[in-house]
């Protein structure tokens, strides 16, 4: 979807310590041969702090950026792919509650890692439809340090982070230019995360716990017996939504500047991104992405506020966000970077 007229005003992130793999690898939680493959650095973890209150760190930081006031402000979108609370209560009401507290549309996007991808196409169809608001806010967090995951065991292709991010998306005025953004799915793939688990009651009322990798394990089995569909190159899906996203932005992949993607492990990362997109070191963000691990819906998001903030993109840059998530479903964003932080201060 081709936007015109919007921006990106701020960007925040609470990214708690950092733990390192070798350390996880020398306290017996992960294998050291998995943590060799990875390639991974390190894992941002939380002991505590609930997901909700990463949410509304981020927000505030986006918020104090993005020289908005909270009456501008006309609707909150937030996102998750892990627990936020009680069961049957509103995340996003809290996150509205303990940030803009206005009586504005709280909106929870179940979209997993794509999640707030999904928020900033809605809140682009939102702005550009109703005139009476200036801006909308959209927030993520996740925190996996919970009694039924196993952040360094749970699946093959990553490591869970914790971390809550944010965006205000504004008609006014921004450090970046949207350009464009959007999605496509491919429902034939998602039983890969399922795998024939019984749908209900559902697994976490019966103290199933999120292991990717024993789904995994459960898909081949099913492949060695011809139970399950053969599964397409998820890769392919990843280069049409980017091609397609670059097309309607009016840019080819060789006027982007930097592309920030998912905090995958290595193998995982170059099977379904990197050389799918063709993309080489120069312009992917496996360095940063290598210290913090796959953080759900926050990662894009973290990638692009450090290229920014570091200075490693500027005025005129153009900077791809590119990301998946379970159903199977892949998406894209394009910005072009319109001020250096302290121009954006200023």
């Amino acid at each position: 979807m081709r936007t015109t007229n919007l921006y990106l005003a701020g960007i925040g992130s609470h990214l708690p310590p950092l733990v390192p793999v070798e350390q996880a690898v020398a306290d017996g939680r992960y294998d050291a041969g998995a943590a060799r493959a990875s390639g991974m650095a390190s894992v941002a973890v939380s002991a505590d702090i609930p997901a909700p209150q990463l949410a509304i760190d981020a927000a505030a930081a986006a918020l104090a950026d993005s020289r908005h006031g909270i009456d501008d402000i006309g609707v909150l979108y937030h996102s998750y792919t892990h627990h936020q609370g009680p069961d049957g209560w509103s995340a996003v009401h809290y996150i509205l509650r303990n940030t803009l507290d206005r009586p504005v549309p709280a909106v929870e996007i179940r979209q997993g890692c794509l999640g707030m991808v999904a928020s900033l196409e809605a809140a682009a169809n939102r702005l550009t439809a109703n005139p009476t608001h200036d801006a909308a806010l959209i927030t993520t967090g996740d925190n996996f340090s919970t009694p039924l995951v196993d952040r360094w065991r749970g699946s093959g292709l990553f490591l869970l982070a914790d971390a809550g991010a944010a965006v205000v998306v504004s008609r006014q005025r921004g450090f970046a230019e949207l350009l464009a953004v959007g999605s496509l799915s491919d429902p034939s793939m998602e039983i890969l995360h399922r795998a024939g688990e019984d749908l209900f009651p559902p697994g976490i009322t019966r103290g199933r716990g999120l292991n990717f990798a024993e789904r995994a394990e459960r898909v081949r089995e099913q492949w060695a017996t011809g139970q399950a569909p053969p599964i397409k190159n998820f890769g392919d899906r990843v280069a049409e939504i980017a091609e397609r996203t670059l097309k309607e932005a009016g840019l080819t992949f060789d006027q982007v500047a930097r592309v920030c993607h998912v905090g995958f492990g290595r193998p995982a990362l170059e099977g379904m991104f990197l050389i799918p997109l063709g993309l080489t070191a120069e312009k992917d963000t496996w360095d940063y992405v290598r210290t913090i691990g796959h953080t759900g819906a926050a990662d894009l998001f973290l990638g692009l506020e450090h290229l920014w903030r570091t200075g490693a993109v500027g005025p005129g840059d153009n900077v791809l966000l590119i990301g998946a998530s379970t159903g199977m479903e892949a998406g894209a964003v394009v910005v072009r970077i319109t001020a250096t932080p302290a121009e954006w201060a200023s």
